[in-house]
C-alpha cells in the first residue's frame, strides 16, 4: 500500500499545497548510460474506480512467487531494506533483471526470458489471480510505475499506481489474457545539461500470444493475438519489455503532482462543510444550554437562604452528593481512559507531522512507522493519565492499575494480529509479518513503552487524584427510572450518529486506502474531519450527560464513555456496509482478515472517541458542580 502525504487543506482556506521531502530525501542525478534499478513489489488486488467491479481478495502475493513464474535476476532475489511501517502495510521489495540504462536502448525490443515449463497447476493459479484483478507494482527511483488514466468527472489525467497482471474484460468462462510484456515509458527532467532525473514512471503491459521462443520476439501487440494460458498442458511464456525515454518540463519536487490526484474534491469539501454545520449547531445548542438553564438553575440555587430549614433542589442539583461517587470497575475505566489518551496524542502528533509534509511519499512506509514510534513514546501519557484518574475514583490498588495499563491493550491487539498472520501464512501471502518484525514489535511495546507507562504511572500517583468539588454522601440515593433513549446503550447508538456522520464521507476514502490498496494523501482533509469529530464527540457526550444528571442518574462515568465511543458502533455497520458494496471476498482468509482488521479499527476508535467523550465530561460535571454553593 501507498501512503504518499501532501499537505492539501490549511486552516480550512487554502486549497492545496505542495509537499516538501524530508532531508536525506535528495533526487539522485543520473548520467547517461548509468544503470536505473527497477524494483519490484508485491502483487495487491485492485480496486477499480467502477462502481460495479469490486475488490476480490484481501491477500498480498510475493513477485517472485514460484507459481507466478517471473523472471528471476541473475543469483537469485535480493531483498531490499525496508521500515518498520512499510513492513507491516505488505511491502516486500526485490531486485529486478530489467536492464536500464539513462537514455540507452530507447524503443529496443528486449527479451527478458522465456519460462519453459509453466504447468498448469501454475497457469491456474495465474489466471485466478488475474481474475481477482491483481496488480504490479513496480518502483524506479522511488517511484511507483503507473498507468495513465482519465478522471471521467474532470477529464483530467493522472497516474494510476500500479498495472492490471492480466485482462480479464472477456466472458467468465473463457479464460484471461496473461500480460507478458511492457512497455516502460520513463519520464526524466534535465535540471542541468548532462545530468538526468527520473520524474515518471509508466507502463502500458500488453498480452503478446503466439510462438513464445525467444528467438521469435516481438512487441507489437495490436498485430498479436493474446497469450492465454492453458490449464490443462504445460506450456512456455516469453516475457519481453521495452524501454520509452520521454523528457518532461516536471521538475523533480513536484514530480508526485501526478500521481497524488483527489478524485472530484468537491465530494472532500462537501464532507468538510457538512461537519462543520454540524459541529457549529451543536455548539450553540449546548452553549444555549449551560449558558442559559444551567446558569439560571446555578443563581437560582445559591440565591436560597441556607439558614432555612426548607431548600429545594430539583433535576441535577439533586444529586450533588453522588455524581462523585466511585463507579463500578474503576480499574478498568482507568485503564481504557489512560489507552484511549495515549492513542489520541499519536494521533494528534502523526497528523501534525503528515500537515507539515514530514512524511515524504518516497519514504514508503513511513506513516505507518511514525504511528508506531509515537505511540510507543507516549506510553508516559498514558500512564500518568490512567494512574491520576485511578486515583481521583479512589483506586488503592495502583500497582495494578500501572501494570494493566502497560499491558493489556498492547497484549490484545498483538494476540489479534498473531492469529490473522497464521492466516496470511496458511494463504501463502507475502504480508504475512516476519518474525523479526513481529520481535521487534515486542521490544518496542513491552521494552519502551511500557517502562514509559510506569514512569508516567508513577508521576500519576505522585501528583495523587484532582479533589473533588463537592462532598460525596456516605449512602447512595435512589435512582428513578430513566428515559428509554437514556438507557446506556440506546444513548451511545444515538450520541454516535452526529460524529459518524461528520466523517462519513471521508470515511469511504479511508477505508478504500486501509484495505483496497488505493493511496490516501488527503491529510488536509482528515484532519479537519477530525477536529470536527472530536468537538462533535465531546459536546454530544456533554448534553448526554446533561440530560442524565437532570434525571437524578448520577452514574455518569461510564455512560460518558459509552456515549462518546457511540460512534464506534456505526463504523462497525459502515465497515459490513462496505464490505457489501465494495467487496466480493470469496475465500474464508480473506473474510476473516477483513473482519480481524475491521475490529480492530472499531476498537481503536472506541477507546479515543470514549476518551474524548469522558475527559470532555468530567470537565463539565466539575465545572457545573464547582459553581453551586453546598452547605
Amino acid at each position: 500500500m501507498y501512503r504518499p502525504s501532501r499537505l492539501l487543506v490549511g486552516l480550512g482556506l487554502a486549497a492545496c499545497a505542495q509537499a516538501f521531502y524530508l532531508p536525506g530525501a535528495a533526487p539522485h542525478n543520473y548520467v547517461e548510460g548509468e544503470q536505473v534499478d527497477l524494483f519490484v513489489n508485491a502483487l495487491t488486488p485492485m480496486l477499480s474506480g467502477s462502481d460495479d467491479i469490486k475488490l476480490k481478495s484481501m491477500i498480498n502475493y510475493d513477485y517472485y512467487n514460484p507459481r507466478l513464474r517471473f523472471c528471476e535476476p541473475e543469483g537469485g532475489p535480493k531483498k531490499q531494506s525496508e521500515s518498520l511501517g512499510s513492513i507491516l502495510f505488505g511491502d516486500r521489495i526485490f531486485n529486478s533483471p530489467y536492464d536500464i540504462e539513462m537514455l540507452r536502448k530507447n524503443g529496443t525490443c528486449e527479451v527478458l526470458c522465456v519460462q519453459d515449463d509453466v504447468t498448469p497447476e501454475d497457469a491456474k493459479f495465474i489466471n485466478d489471480r488475474i481474475r481477482e484483478d491483481y496488480a504490479l507494482n513496480w518502483i524506479v527511483d522511488g517511484l511507483p510505475a503507473a498507468e495513465m488514466k482519465v478522471d471521467v468527472r474532470t477529464n483530467e489525467l493522472f497516474f494510476d499506481m500500479g498495472f492490471n497482471l492480466g485482462d480479464n474484460e472477456g466472458p467468465r468462462n473463457e479464460l484471461p489474457a496473461l500480460n507478458n510484456h511492457y512497455d516502460i515509458v520513463l519520464k526524466y527532467h534535465e535540471p542541468t545539461p548532462g545530468n538526468y532525473r527520473v520524474v515518471g514512471v509508466l507502463v502500458w503491459p500488453a498480452s503478446i500470444g503466439g510462438s513464445q521462443d525467444a528467438a521469435s520476439a516481438a512487441c507489437d501487440p495490436e498485430n498479436a493475438t493474446p497469450l492465454i494460458l492453458d490449464e490443462t498442458i504445460t506450456q512456455s511464456v516469453r516475457y519481453t519489455y521495452k524501454v520509452i525515454w520521454s523528457e518532461s518540463d516536471t521538475p523533480w519536487a513536484t514530480r508526485w503532482d501526478n500521481y497524488l490526484h483527489i478524485f472530484d474534491p468537491r465530494i472532500h469539501w462537501f464532507s468538510l462543510i457538512n461537519s462543520l454545520v454540524i459541529v457549529v449547531f451543536l455548539c450553540v445548542m449546548v452553549s444555549m444550554i449551560l449558558l442559559r438553564s444551567v446558569s439560571r438553575d446555578i443563581s437560582r440555587y445559591n440565591a436560597i437562604d441556607l439558614s432555612e430549614d426548607v431548600q429545594e433542589d430539583w433535576g441535577w442539583k439533586l444529586v450533588h452528593g453522588e455524581v462523585f461517587r466511585t463507579p463500578t470497575n474503576p480499574t478498568v475505566l482507568s485503564v481504557m481512559v489512560g489507552n484511549g489518551a495515549q492513542l489520541c496524542a499519536m494521533v494528534s502528533v502523526t497528523l501534525v507531522f503528515a500537515l507539515l509534509g514530514f512524511l515524504s511519499p518516497s519514504n514508503r512506509g513511513s506513516l505507518a512507522t511514525v504511528m508506531i514510534v509515537c505511540w510507543t513514546l507516549f506510553g508516559g501519557v498514558g500512564g500518568y493519565v490512567s494512574a491520576r484518574l485511578y486515583a481521583t475514583m479512589g483506586g488503592t490498588d495502583r500497582r495494578k492499575n500501572a501494570f494493566l495499563t502497560a499491558t493489556i491493550l498492547p497484549t490484545i491487539i498483538f494476540a489479534v494480529v498473531f492469529l490473522l498472520n497464521l492466516f496470511l501464512l496458511m494463504a501463502g501471502s507475502s504480508g504475512a509479518v516476519p518474525f523479526g518484525t513481529m520481535l521487534a514489535i515486542v521490544v518496542l511495546w513491552f521494552g519502551i513503552s511500557a517502562p514509559l507507562s510506569a514512569v508516567g504511572a508513577y508521576y500519576g500517583s505522585k501528583h495523587g487524584g484532582v479533589p473533588n468539588p463537592v462532598r460525596v454522601n456516605q449512602i447512595p440515593r435512589q435512582i428513578p427510572p430513566t428515559p428509554k433513549y437514556l438507557h446506556p446503550w440506546a444513548a451511545a447508538l444515538l450520541s454516535g450518529i452526529l460524529p459518524f456522520g461528520a466523517a462519513f464521507v471521508e470515511m469511504y476514502f479511508v477505508m478504500s486506502s486501509l484495505f483496497a490498496s488505493r493511496a490516501y494523501y488527503a491529510f488536509g482533509f482528515l484532519a479537519l474531519t477530525a477536529g470536527v469529530v472530536a468537538l462533535t464527540t465531546a459536546t454530544v457526550t456533554i448534553l448526554f450527560t446533561y440530560f442524565i444528571l437532570c434525571a437524578e442518574e448520577y452514574r455518569w462515568h461510564w455512560r460518558a464513555f459509552l456515549t462518546g465511543g457511540g460512534s464506534a458502533f456505526w463504523l462497525l455497520a459502515y465497515g459490513l456496509f462496505y464490505w457489501m458494496s465494495r467487496l466480493s471476498l470469496d475465500s474464508f482468509s480473506s473474510v476473516v482478515l477483513y473482519l480481524g482488521y475491521l475490529l480492530l479499527l472499531v476498537l481503536l476508535d472506541f477507546l479515543v472517541t470514549g476518551t474524548i467523550g469522558f475527559v470532555a465530561s468530567y470537565w463539565a460535571v466539575r465545572r457545573l458542580y464547582s459553581a453551586i454553593r453546598i452547605d
